[in-house]
């Protein structure tokens, strides 16, 4: 039988979701339950696929202060005048684990016109107007370009915008990976779902051993 799930480790991408500081660093009141445990293992991530040389992409949200942009479930908080991820405050930049340079700043107008912000070697940040990362965003054609086809989730907050995300992509036809102990908020039930359309489920790890091998299926 054609093998059409196992992940393909010359045609990998890393995309991290929502790890922004208002929603991971433990001080912000809209942290995430559990967030900033995963740091590490997100950090680790980043800087192995750099040492690949394989792409990665930052996904992250920008509210305006409107609302006007905001999907439906925050519309009525950031009317109200809650301030999350803001374009322009240092709540809406990624965590500086991750990025290739603590001084590097997201470029707001770029991103929210669309376009991708080149931050390293195959490394670049993409705006996302809803919880899906693939929601018209120009992930899809970017990593495609690319030869991807298979992608490695990890993030914040589970039941949200990675799922989302992980739904997205298989109806896409990407392989897929999910960092378990790299992104906040799984639970058991929700992670057997996502086995079950064929997602493969790895600890950093095993993630990262699997990678570092030449020859040998995941």
């Amino acid at each position: 039988m054609q093998d059409y799930l196992s992940p393909e480790r010359d045609r990998l991408a890393l995309i991290t979701i929502d790890a922004q500081r208002d929603f991971v660093l433990p001080n912000s009141p809209v942290a995430v339950g559990g967030a900033p445990a995963t740091v590490p293992y997100m950090q680790r991530l980043t800087e192995a696929f750099r040492l690949a040389q394989a792409p990665i992409v930052h996904m992250v949200r920008l509210y305006r202060c409107n609302g006007s942009n905001v999907d439906l479930c925050h519309r009525a908080q950031i009317e109200s005048g809650q301030r999350i991820v803001m374009p322009g405050t240092m709540g809406c930049e990624i965590i500086d684990e991750l990025k290739p340079d603590p001084a590097q700043r997201i470029e707001p107008e770029l991103l929210l016109d669309g376009k991708l912000q080149e931050v390293g070697p195959k490394e670049w940040i993409c705006y996302k107007p809803r919880l899906s990362a693939f929601f018209q965003t120009p992930v899809e054609e970017h990593l495609k370009s690319l030869g991807v086809s298979t992608i490695v989730i990890c993030g914040t907050d589970f039941s949200t915008s990675p799922r989302s995300s992980v739904y997205a992509a298989a109806n896409r036809d990407f392989r897929m990976v999910l960092a378990t102990d790299a992104i906040s908020g799984a639970t058991d039930a929700g992670l057997n779902e996502l086995a079950q359309i064929g997602v493969y489920l790895m600890a950093t790890d095993k993630l990262l051993d699997w990678l570092s091998r030449s020859r040998q299926a995941a």
